[in-house]
C-alpha cells in the first residue's frame, strides 16, 4: 500500500539512515524470497500445494522489492520530497497497492486451501496443483490487479495537485482499498484458521478416543488368549503401542507410522489379512494426512500474525487521515508505519527456516553458517 511521500517544504534534507536501510532491506528480501523460490524449484520434498502458494506470496515480495521499495527509498532519502515525474508516482502507487493487495490476498488463499485439506483430506490433492488450486491463485492476482486499477484509469489526476509529493489523492479510494486489501480479507482468514484448528483439536481427541478403544480391546483379547493356554502360562504380549499409559502417548509417537496397523488388528488379523479391509485403510489414509496438515500448519499462524503485526498499523493510520482530514498524525508516523508494512516482505523467508524442517535444510546448503538452532 501507498506511503505518503511528502515534505513540510521543498527544501531537500537527505536522510541517510533511511537510504541505508533501506537498501538492506531491499538485498534482504530478494535474497530471502529468491531461496524461498529455489528451494520449491529444486527439493522435491518442498514440492507440495502449500508450498506454491507461499511461492506466490514470495513473488509479490521480490516484486515489491525491485519495483515499489526503489522508488520508496529514493523519496525517503530525499526527506519524502518527490522529485520524479507523476507518471512515476502513478506507477509506484499502483505497483505499491497491487502487490501489498496479492500479499494479504496469497495468505487469504492459503488459509482457504488449508481449511480444504483438513476439511477432506482424502479428496485433497497434496502433491499437484488441481484447478480449485489454479483458481485460488489466478483470483488472488487478478483481484489485486482489481484493486490497483483505479490509480491506473488516472484516479489521481486531480486539480491542482502537488507534484512535489506522492501520494493517493482520493481518500474515498483509500478507504476503498484499504476495506479491499485489508479489513475484509483477513476476518475470513482469521475464521478459516480458527474453524481448522477446533476441526484438527477434534481429530486429535478422536484419536485418543480411538487408542482408549483399541487398548481395552487389546487387553480383552490378551486375556481371552491367556485363557487359552493356560500350560505355558505366557500370555502374548502386548502391541509396542499398548505397552505405555494413554497419558504418556504423544501425536508424533502416534503418526510415526501412519500406515501400521492399529492393535486391534494387528490381534485379530495376525497374518497381515486386515490390508483387505478397505475402511481400516482409509482410516488410516485420514490419520496420515490430519497428521501431516497438523504438522505444516505449525508455520503459517506464525506468518500471518507477523503480517498482521506489520500491516495493522499502515491501514489504521491510513484509513484514519482518509476519514478525518483534519486530525493531525506526524509524517514520522506515517513513515514509520509504512517501513514496518516493507519489513514484513524480509520477515516471511526467515520465519520458514525457522520453523519449517525441509525449508531449513534448503537454507543451510547456502548459508552453512546458519545457527543449528534454526
Amino acid at each position: 500500500m501507498p506511503a505518503n511521500l511528502t515534505a513540510s517544504s521543498h527544501s531537500t534534507n537527505y536522510n541517510f539512515p533511511a537510504l541505508i536501510f533501506g537498501i538492506l532491506l531491499i538485498i534482504i528480501i530478494i535474497c530471502g524470497n529468491v531461496l524461498v523460490c529455489l528451494s520449491v524449484y529444486t527439493e522435491k520434498a518442498l514440492k507440495t500445494t502449500t508450498n506454491y502458494f507461499i511461492v506466490s506470496l514470495a513473488v509479490a515480495d521480490l516484486l515489491l522489492a525491485v519495483l515499489v521499495l526503489p522508488l520508496f527509498v529514493y523519496a525517503e532519502f530525499q526527506d519524502g520530497v518527490w522529485s520524479l515525474n507523476m507518471t512515476l508516482c502513478d506507477g509506484l502507487m499502483t505497483m505499491d497497492v497491487m502487490l501489498c493487495t496479492a500479499s494479504i490476498f496469497n495468505l487469504c488463499a492459503i488459509s482457504i486451501d488449508r481449511f480444504i485439506a483438513v476439511s477432506i483430506p482424502l479428496n485433497y490433492n497434496r502433491k499437484h496443483v488441481d484447478q480449485r488450486q489454479i483458481v485460488l491463485l489466478s483470483a488472488t492476482w487478478i483481484l489485486a490487479l482489481a484493486v490497483a486499477s483505479p490509480v491506473m484509469f488516472g484516479i489521481n489526476n486531480v486539480p491542482n495537485r502537488d507534484h512535489s509529493e506522492c501520494k493517493l489523492e482520493d481518500n474515498n479510494y483509500v478507504v476503498y482499498s484499504s476495506v479491499c486489501s485489508f479489513f475484509v480479507p483477513c476476518p475470513i482468514m482469521l475464521l478459516l484458521y480458527c474453524g481448522m484448528f477446533r476441526g484438527l483439536r477434534n481429530w486429535e481427541e478422536a484419536r485418543k478416543a480411538k487408542l482408549r478403544s483399541n487398548m481395552q480391546a487389546c487387553r480383552k483379547l490378551q486375556e481371552a488368549a491367556a485363557s487359552l493356554q493356560p500350560l505355558s502360562g505366557l500370555p502374548p504380549p502386548l502391541p509396542p503401542v499398548i505397552m505405555k499409559d494413554l497419558t504418556d502417548i504423544t501425536l508424533e509417537e502416534l503418526e510415526q507410522d501412519p500406515d501400521s496397523p492399529d492393535p486391534v488388528s494387528m490381534l485379530a488379523y495376525p497374518g497381515g489379512s486386515y490390508h483387505e479391509h478397505r475402511n481400516q485403510n482409509q482410516q488410516r489414509k485420514r490419520a496420515k494426512i490430519n497428521g501431516r496438515e497438523r504438522k505444516a500448519m505449525r508455520v503459517l499462524p506464525v506468518v500471518v500474525g507477523a503480517f498482521l503485526f506489520c500491516w495493522t498499523p499502515f491501514f489504521v493510520v491510513h484509513t484514519m487521515r482518509a476519514l478525518c482530514e483534519d486530525c493531525y498524525i506526524p509524517s514520522s508516523v506515517t513513515s514509520i508505519v509504512t517501513w514496518l508494512g516493507y519489513v514484513n516482505s524480509a520477515l516471511n523467508p526467515v520465519i520458514y527456516t525457522v520453523f519449517n524442517t525441509e525449508f531449513r535444510k534448503f537454507f543451510r546448503k547456502f548459508l552453512p553458517t546458519l545457527p543449528n538452532c534454526c
